[in-house]
């Protein structure tokens, strides 16, 4: 996985993600959807076969949008390490 910052300005931030897709891209835009300082989040994927997704952020100026780009991913990790230890316990119930 490669992220280049493609665009930024005050409340606008553009990303380009190469090598992931709609999972990611998806995880990353529900939790976004999360904070108040959102106007906007949205992504787009050119070509099917290209996996390059662009991630677009629009803040309301109240939060920079590298910022709840960040905090957005540290809650995305949590609840990665939530979901996993969850499963594990689950797991062990077969074991």
């Amino acid at each position: 996985m490669n992220i280049k910052i493609v665009e930024k300005k005050d409340n606008d931030l553009r990303v380009e993600i190469e090598g992931e897709g709609h999972t990611l891209c998806n995880a990353i835009k529900s939790i976004l959807f999360e904070d108040e300082a959102l106007v906007f989040a949205g992504y787009r994927i050119e070509h099917a076969l290209l996996s390059k997704p662009i991630l677009y952020i629009k803040t309301d100026g109240k939060k920079d949008p590298l910022v709840l780009l960040n905090e957005t991913l540290k809650k995305l990790v949590e609840r990665a390490e939530e979901f996993k230890e969850k499963f594990l316990k689950e797991l062990e119930k077969f074991n």
